[in-house]
């Protein structure tokens, strides 16, 4: 049986700032309901993504900016990096890891710059939205066996 992840839940403590944060990244805005009685959901797609982002109001019990480790996965990413700066994220250096397999929590072992050779699965940059809620870039050009 094919499961495909879809939907990741971004907890928020504005929805329209959020909101606004996203799309000026320019992502699609696929849906924002607010059916009544304060509950509001709101739903964006990164470019070329299958999988999306809803936030709101009254849909998750988590504190704002606490979900961690979100990856959009990019294939050139120098250009990600530079694009989502020139949209207004506040997005961190390039770096890769020391260890040369998966960068370590928070920034310890982190060397500047692309892996060498520009590795895929090696190159990371980092940025948060505005309530904290942190996310990752990650630099594949060729996808390990069994991967699309």
């Amino acid at each position: 049986m094919d499961m495909k992840l879809e939907v990741v839940v971004l907890p928020v403590a504005d929805v329209d700032r959020s909101k606004n944060f996203y799309k000026a990244l320019g992502w699609r805005e696929d849906a924002d309901f607010a059916p009544g009685d304060g509950f509001r959901v709101v739903q964006l797609t990164p470019p070329g993504s299958g999988c999306s982002v809803i936030f709101g109001t009254g849909i998750t019990s988590a504190a704002p900016g606490s979900m961690q480790g979100l990856y959009l996965i990019v294939d050139d990413i120098e250009a990600a990096r530079s694009e989502l700066v020139d949209r207004g994220a506040d997005v961190g250096e390039v770096f890769h890891d020391e260890g040369g397999v998966w960068h370590h929590a928070g920034t310890k072992g982190r060397l500047p710059g692309p892996a060498p050779e520009r590795q895929s699965y090696g190159s990371f940059a980092s940025f948060s939205d505005p309530d904290g809620n942190g996310w990752m870039l990650q630099e594949i050009t060729t996808r390990l066996p069994g991967r699309l």
